[in-house]
């Protein structure tokens, strides 16, 4: 009764009350139709959190996570903090493009900057740097 509401051409007292063959057939096929539509998960529904896990002997101070086609690096997601040695973060690595590649970048407190291209975000929970 909730898809006859949610996708108003299904009949669902015709499909029950059986007004002909033809139009019960053509009822089960849109009612099948609207199912499959409203199961469908977009590339822009899909969850993009990941958890960042430090595993290393050095905190990092940025981390940067950009869609595969940026041009440069977007802003520091830590912004004003850092992510410990042996501590994670959840991150929402969203950018409203509808991407889901992107590479990360990680700037330790020693220097060192870490790239990782072609993450999947879409797909990953979460992401190791290790020493």
């Amino acid at each position: 009764m909730a898809l006859a509401f949610i996708f108003g051409a299904i009949n669902i007292s015709e499909l029950s009350w059986g007004i002909g063959r033809e139009l019960m057939k053509f009822d089960i096929a849109a009612l099948a139709f609207a199912v499959a539509l409203a199961s469908t998960t977009s590339a822009n529904a899909l969850d993009r959190r990941v958890r960042i896990n430090n595993y290393t002997s050095y905190d990092i101070i940025e981390f940067y996570a950009s869609n595969k086609d940026a041009t440069t690096w977007q802003e520091d997601i830590l912004g004003r903090n850092i992510l410990p040695s042996g501590n994670s973060v959840v991150i929402n690595i969203d950018d409203g493009t509808g991407y889901c590649m992107y590479d990360f970048r990680a700037v330790f407190e020693d220097g060192d900057d870490l790239v990782k291209y072609g993450n999947n975000v879409c797909e990953m929970s979460e992401f190791n740097y290790r020493d």
